[in-house]
């Protein structure tokens, strides 16, 4: 059972997820007084609220320690998954070598930098060279793009997806002929068909965005690439209290971490510097 189940109101569910708590662990160790404060609700609420959420997480935990412990993974087997990681070439070449091949899936990179140096440009760059057929040496997915800024440009998009069939074409030459599915890939109109794309609003609608991606990429497993740009831009707008902004941004970089591993991808959130 997660946050988003638990037998309370509505209203008491979405002030638990605006306010970070992400997990039936996180929401268990609050205490009743801090919690009253964060969700702005009297304590005896907030103590029946700690009282479903405790009996909900001993109950998810019934099968002992082995429902969550699952075993110990050796050290040769983590070497060899880190060797075997597949990644995402990013455009650049020195870019590429810097971080070992390019974006490696099971991990979250961050991109940070100021206003105008590229950080979007990079992660549309990246939406479509995740969608590099395999034959070519791409990972031949589709791509999850989370806009909080307005940022996305889709006439820009078609222009990189342009320039990226070109450079296949260059060095594939007779990738179109080997099959028909060739053809109808390398247009344009494919690439952006393969960008989901999520319009972001506010803190609160970023978070549920990230919570729901779970249920999301177990329906659309193809997604190899997640990118969000940027991850604090809502985050630096609407929080005064900065204690809490780091609780709730821990919390989500904690769930992104977790999605890249469980399902094979890479998470690319972008941060302006002033973060």
């Amino acid at each position: 059972m997660e946050i988003a189940d638990l037998p309370i109101c509505t209203s008491h569910r979405a002030k638990l997820l605006a306010a970070g708590y992400s997990s039936l662990a996180a929401l268990s160790a609050a205490d009743p007084p801090r919690l009253a404060l964060d969700l702005n609700i009297e304590i005896p609420e907030a103590e029946d609220i700690l009282k479903i959420a405790v009996c909900a997480n001993k109950f998810k935990g019934a099968d002992g320690p082995s429902s969550v412990i699952k075993g110990a993974q050796n050290a040769w087997d983590m070497l060899s998954d880190e060797q075997s990681r597949k990644h995402i070439n990013t455009g650049s070449g020195d870019l590429n070598n810097i971080l070992g091949g390019g974006i490696h899936c099971k991990e979250v990179t961050e991109i940070g930098g100021v206003p105008g140096i590229g950080k979007t440009q990079l992660g549309i760059q990246l939406a479509i060279n995740v969608q590099i057929p395999v034959e070519c040496g791409g990972l031949g997915g589709k791509s999850v793009y989370i806009d909080t800024e307005g940022s996305f440009m889709v006439e820009r998009v078609y222009q990189i997806a342009e320039g990226c069939i070109s450079d296949i074409l260059e060095y594939f030459p007779h990738y179109q002929n080997k099959a028909p599915s060739g053809q109808e890939k390398l247009k344009p109109e494919s690439f952006l068909a393969d960008i989901y794309y999520f319009r972001i609003c506010s803190y609160t609608e970023q978070i549920a965005v990230i919570n729901y991606l779970e249920k999301f990429l177990g329906e659309h497993k193809d997604v190899r690439i997640v990118i969000i740009d940027s991850v604090t831009f809502h985050f630096r707008q609407d929080f005064d209290d900065m204690a809490l902004r780091t609780r709730v941004l821990s919390g989500l970089s904690l769930k992104l971490m977790k999605l890249a591993k469980t399902y094979n991808l890479a998470i690319g959130p972008v941060c302006h510097s002033s973060c």
